[in-house]
């Protein structure tokens, strides 16, 4: 049995296969880019809440001072609090799902490929993975019983 990363033809073929497919694939540098954003966003909003709480704190005296720091301090910022969380979190859900979908293809063809080489040497057919040639055309295939006069 080979090992699954030295099958270097089926990983070929699954390269050539998505190049025929010509998806445009987003930059990784735009996706850093909205990462950074949004955690950009979020900083500037606990920020943004922190100074606006503070000044509430400070301005107690008069309760329109302390509703317009309320709405342009602590309320902004914990906008751009959810607005920084959902944008971070959504770039890493699809990178992560990109990846983990990438992987289950290519653990698939993995699996197709043990199952397959199962089937081949449990039928007695030499494999090509064994370097062994095969004699015959395919259809002309002889079992095993029948080519060993000592198995009968």
């Amino acid at each position: 049995m080979t090992p699954v990363n030295d099958n270097d033809s089926r990983i070929d073929q699954f390269r050539s296969e998505i190049e025929q497919l010509k998806l445009k694939g987003s930059s990784s540098d735009s996706e850093r880019r909205l990462l950074l954003i949004g955690i950009v966003l979020t900083v500037v909003g606990i920020a943004l809440a922190i100074f606006g709480a503070v000044q509430v704190g400070e301005t107690g005296d008069s309760a329109a001072d302390q509703r317009a720091y309320m709405a342009q301090g602590s309320l902004m910022g914990l906008a751009l609090i959810v607005a920084g969380a959902a944008v971070w979190i959504r770039f890493s859900l699809a990178r992560y799902l990109r990846f983990w979908l990438v992987r289950m293809t290519y653990e698939s063809r993995a699996n197709t490929d043990r199952i397959v080489d199962a089937i081949e040497r449990a039928s007695g057919l030499p494999t090509s993975t064994d370097g062994a040639e095969l004699q015959h055309s395919p259809g002309t295939v002889t079992p095993p019983a029948a080519a060993d006069p000592a198995a009968r």
